[in-house]
């Protein structure tokens, strides 16, 4: 049968990048309460696998799918749902309402022009929220996004990113943003560039920007075969 576990949820961590700053797909449950934003989330199917069911529920509840997901973690506080406002939303849509719930976490990185959330099921909103402006979210998601945020700062460290958040074309300067944005902290441009260029994963292009309010920039793109190579094996130490 189909029946829903009521012990076992997934949540989803998004992260898209708009070439500022860092931001991460939310859902708005429409409650009364202060804290109405949430990571996706919701409980599983007995019959499913916990990937199966981080992919089903980041579509039914924002419409998002075929992106990758990977797993960060599970967390199982036993007050993690007890708060009054969580309470009086779960009263409103589970059939036990205070069951202990165990979630198991995931994240991706993907482009944001690529994926334009639409809110269904119980959530009333979806949309890509800068991650510097989320002081309060239900239950337990804080400590999941900050999770989310740590993992994202230490892969950094041993593989390059920016592939899944970057488009086909992109300036130094919005990669140089993007590390910055990840890292939560200035970065040295001069430094910056002479590292990324030195791990040979970007080539430059016969182009600039066009139609920018500023002397147009120089475009690049990722040399997919080197970036997908170095991502396997990863670097000793990038510098960050």
């Amino acid at each position: 049968m189909n029946e829903l576990n009521p012990h076992i949820s997934v949540d989803c961590v998004v992260f898209g990048f708009d070439f500022e700053k860092l931001n991460v797909l939310v859902i708005d449950r429409g409650s009364n309460d202060t804290s109405r934003m949430a990571l996706p989330g919701n409980l599983i199917y007995n019959y499913e696998h916990l990937d199966e069911a981080a992919t089903r529920v980041l579509e039914e509840l924002t419409g998002i799918k075929n992106i990758y997901l990977e797993q960060i973690g599970a967390f199982g506080d036993p007050l993690r749902a007890k708060k009054q406002s969580d309470q009086e939303w779960l009263k409103s849509i589970r059939s036990e309402p205070g069951a202990r719930v165990i979630t198991v976490a995931y994240f991706s990185l993907v482009k944001m022009a690529d994926y334009i959330p639409h809110a269904s099921s119980f959530a009333k909103v979806a949309s890509w929220v800068s991650v510097k402006e989320i002081s309060l979210l239900a239950f337990d998601h804080l400590e999941i996004l900050s999770a989310a945020k740590d993992t994202l700062k230490q892969k950094i460290k041993i593989q390059p990113i920016g592939f899944n958040l970057l488009p086909e074309k992109f300036t130094l300067s919005q990669l140089h943003r993007l590390y910055e944005a990840i890292l939560e902290k200035p970065l040295d441009k001069r430094n910056f560039r002479r590292k990324i260029q030195k791990l040979d994963i970007i080539s430059p292009l016969r182009e600039k920007q066009s139609g920018v309010p500023h002397k147009p920039s120089q475009l690049y793109k990722f040399n997919k075969e080197k970036y997908e190579l170095l991502t396997k094996i990863g670097f000793d130490n990038f510098g960050f």
